[in-house]
């Protein structure tokens, strides 16, 4: 348990107690400030360090970070169905260039598209966008102006090179709102589009991503941040000592560099990663700057959160760098029997057979068709979460979520994940919506959330009109940017370059 003082507001001593990094307890003797009785409202505990398992802390001003996941219709696979939705402009830009716009006026820190190199399985029975993420976002960095540009790219499918000039190219069109979503790809459908038979393990997959993250940045940082002079009197564009090759020769990748660009206004684009797998935990702890995880358990959230953060420590990384959201799939109304309306109406509206096949592809293919719907789970079917080639984190939570309630049926589990596929879900009003996640902040088990509206564009607009108010009447949401990149949105700070100490002879 670590202790510290603070002067409240009024000019009253009052105690902040945080007990193993997971919980706060602080109050203004006069009760004043927030609702609660706690001037404390909108900050957070500052992690300076470790020490025995136990954090040091000293209250500093914070709050929350919130992106948008924007697919199709919108998350549910029921969606496109469901009346006032668009399915029909999937493929229209514009769609996309005013959900961006909607999100922009909330304030949020970053938009986001995932992305799977290969065809749904149920392309037929889901509405689907075709486009490719880092084209689409360059398009919307015209359309926006503060807003984050996160797209996600495979370590697998593609090269270091490559990807280095693209994300390069979407930050100098952003000037400076540039995000990578790092994943290996754990779809099987994907590696037959790459002249590959099988899809890697999962160990595997991870050691290539981590030597891509290695070439990628060096590549980044290959031009100084002073390399390009502009003197038009000698007719020097670039001091030529300022650029580097990198002459990368490892067990993946032979890369000679340097990019032919000049380096970025971040520096890097901000690097988000979504496992939660060990291999993929040890990774985020390492490389990213933002985790999008699915997590349903404010314990298990907890856990998480700490031992990340406790991880990145151990790096040598600050852990206040590492920013992490849980999805949050929210259905708002103005009342609770209407909210849950909508969640019966798509849940009325899913498809077994698009939900089963969902289910087995987290679980390296498993077939579950021969089962009764209304039977209990066939969890003895299932793969252990630990040998798992695919979707190792994913399948885990489906796992756990069916040993906490062994009462649940194999159709009522497809309800549950036709929404969020294994990430949390919250049904009520926008004050209700808006106390999930206050608590869950509050708790030391998130830094912010990834949204993920689960029908577009309706859902997502109430959220924006009717929840971020209620946040940013708390103290815990912005009201305004404050700053113009990602990076600042995120509190993060402009990465050195990797080469910005080397010597001009």
């Amino acid at each position: 348990m670590v202790a510290d003082s603070k002067e409240c507001p009024h000019g009253r001593a009052t105690l902040v107690i945080e007990v193993i990094a997971i919980g706060r307890l602080g109050g203004c003797p006069r009760n004043h400030g927030d609702r609660n009785g706690s001037f404390l409202a909108g900050n957070r505990l500052h992690w300076n360090g470790f020490l025995s398992g136990l954090r040091k802390v000293s209250t500093l001003p914070s709050q929350l970070h919130l992106n948008v996941f924007i697919t199709g219709a919108g998350h549910h696979e029921a969606s496109w169905r469901l009346p006032g939705t668009a399915p029909e402009r999937v493929d229209d830009v514009h769609y996309f260039r005013e959900i961006a716009q909607t999100a922009e006026r909330g304030k949020f820190d970053s938009i986001f598209f995932a992305d799977v190199p290969a065809v749904g399985r149920h392309y037929d029975r889901v509405a689907q966008s075709s486009f490719e993420p880092l084209t689409l976002l360059s398009a919307l960095a015209l359309a926006t102006e503060r807003i984050g540009l996160i797209g996600t790219v495979s370590t697998t499918y593609t090269e270091p090179y490559n990807l280095a000039r693209q994300f390069a190219s979407l930050d100098h069109i952003s000037r400076g709102r540039a995000g990578w979503n790092i994943v290996t790809s754990w779809s099987s459908a994907a590696a037959y589009n790459f002249g590959v038979d099988g899809r890697p393990g999962h160990s595997e997959r991870y050691a290539r991503a981590a030597e891509f993250l290695d070439v990628a940045t060096a590549l980044w940082d290959s031009w100084e941040d002073d390399a390009v002079v502009l003197d038009r009197d000698t007719g020097v564009y670039a001091d030529a000592r300022r650029v580097h090759r990198i002459d990368h020769a490892g067990a993946h990748f032979r890369v000679r560099g340097p990019l032919d660009a000049a380096r970025s206004p971040q520096g890097r684009p901000v690097l988000v990663q979504a496992g939660s797998s060990a291999d993929g935990r040890a990774f985020a702890a390492r490389y990213a700057e933002a985790i999008f995880t699915a997590q349903v358990d404010l314990d298990d959230a907890r856990l998480f959160y700490r031992d990340v953060k406790q991880q990145a420590a151990e790096f040598g990384r600050d852990p206040e760098a590492v920013k992490i959201l849980p999805g949050l799939s929210p259905i708002v109304a103005s009342t609770e029997a209407e909210a849950r309306r909508i969640e019966q109406d798509l849940a009325d509206l899913s498809i077994p057979e698009v939900g089963l096949a969902h289910l087995s592809a987290r679980f390296d293919d498993v077939d579950l068709s021969g089962f009764p719907l209304d039977g209990p789970v066939p969890l003895y079917a299932l793969p252990r979460p630990e040998d798992v080639q695919g979707a190792q984190s994913r399948s885990r939570i489906i796992f756990d979520l069916v040993e906490r309630d062994p009462g649940l049926t194999l159709r009522e589990l497809l309800h549950r994940l036709a929404g969020a596929r294994g990430h949390g879900t919250v049904v009520g009003t926008p004050e209700h919506v808006a106390d999930r996640i206050v608590a869950w902040f509050e708790a030391g088990a998130a830094d912010g959330f990834n949204i993920m509206p689960p029908y577009l564009p309706g859902s997502f607009e109430v959220f924006v009109d009717e929840v971020v108010p209620i946040l940013q009447r708390r103290g815990v949401f912005r009201a305004e940017y404050e700053g113009t990149t990602l990076r600042d949105h995120y509190g993060l700070s402009r990465p050195a370059g990797l080469f910005s100490q080397v010597p001009v002879s």
